[in-house]
């Protein structure tokens, strides 16, 4: 009884063809939490009062996103079926849910706390969650059914078994582009936050320095999930400031009175020297004779790469830590 929760949804997860099927209770708590994830959406989506006013640039820009990328997947989708790989259906709808849907578009949309969400915003937002019900339908029947009375009043015979399977719309690859380089930079300003311990209610700002060609289209998009109180591109490197680099552009965020210099220069010096050590490990290979005559190039290629990165990263943190002091 203890697997009885959804067991068919974990152990499709974990059936790819032609594999034989090692059964883990695990695979039946998989399909829970992953049922349980989109009864949460469903229960934020219809939390949300909803007001008329105009629809936030961020959440047009979600909403154009979110589209591209259903689109896109609902491709992978349906050619999966079309090769009866139903495993690989189900990862796809799996992730399209999970991490793009859940973790990304709603957190894009979501209001602040004790805020109304515009008309607009919620009826693309509910018109997406139909959809994914559709593509979710032949792996989580009674839920999906179950969900799409809910969301929606409808009337007798209108049951999400009989509804018209998504079709395909122009899918703006420019958008998936974009958003790689966003997300990107949402989880630098992210890590920054981690490592300085940052609270997330905290706002920070964000200085760029573009080295490459960069888009500034999804920087509604960085300030709202990031949190930040502007975003501003300089052609100068600001000092003393936390940096990392995305697509060979720098972003720097300053310190402010949250972050603790002195912490934050042990951090770096311990992050120095264990570096210099890593360096000095791939060296030691590259200038071995008897790995260098026997490894693949592809392998000697890779800890080339390994000594450039070392590097790169030696002189930044060399240079934080001289600015620090």
């Amino acid at each position: 009884m203890r697997c009885r929760p959804i067991p068919k949804l974990g152990i499709l997860i974990s059936s790819p063809a032609g594999n034989d099927l090692p059964f883990d209770s695990g695979q039946c708590e998989q399909g829970r939490n992953f049922t349980n994830k989109v009864w949460n959406a469903y229960r934020l989506l219809a939390s949300w009062e909803e007001k008329d006013f105009d629809q936030p640039e961020s959440a047009s820009i979600a909403a154009n996103w979110f589209s591209a990328r259903f689109n896109r997947v609902l491709e992978e989708i349906n050619d999966a079926f079309d090769k009866f790989r139903i495993s690989e259906a189900l990862m796809l709808t799996y992730k399209l849910v999970w991490d793009d849907f859940c973790s990304w578009y709603l957190e894009m949309i979501k209001p602040g706390y004790e805020q109304p969400i515009d008309v607009l915003t919620k009826k693309q937002a509910i018109s997406f969650f139909e959809r994914l019900l559709q593509i979710m339908h032949p792996f989580t029947p009674f839920v999906a059914e179950e969900l799409w009375h809910l969301i929606r009043q409808r009337k007798e015979g209108e049951d999400i078994i009989v509804s018209q399977w998504p079709a395909l719309e122009n899918i703006a690859s420019s958008y998936l582009d974009l958003f790689e380089v966003a997300q990107e930079v949402i989880t630098g300003i992210r890590n920054i936050r981690k490592s300085g311990n940052i609270a997330t209610k905290v706002r920070l700002d964000l200085k760029v320095k573009r080295n490459n060609e960069a888009s500034a289209q999804f920087d509604p998009i960085i300030i709202k999930m990031g949190n930040l109180s502007s975003l501003e591109y300089v052609v100068e490197k600001p000092l003393q400031a936390n940096s990392f680099l995305v697509r060979g552009n720098e972003f720097y965020v300053p310190f402010g009175e949250e972050i603790d210099l002195a912490a934050e220069r042990k951090k770096m010096e311990e992050e120095l020297t264990y570096t210099k050590g890593f360096l000095r490990s791939v060296q030691s290979k590259l200038t071995n004779e008897k790995f260098m005559s026997g490894a693949p190039a592809q392998v000697v290629e890779m800890e080339r790469k390994k000594e450039n990165d070392a590097l790169v990263k030696i002189k930044l943190l060399e240079e934080k830590i001289k600015e620090l002091n």
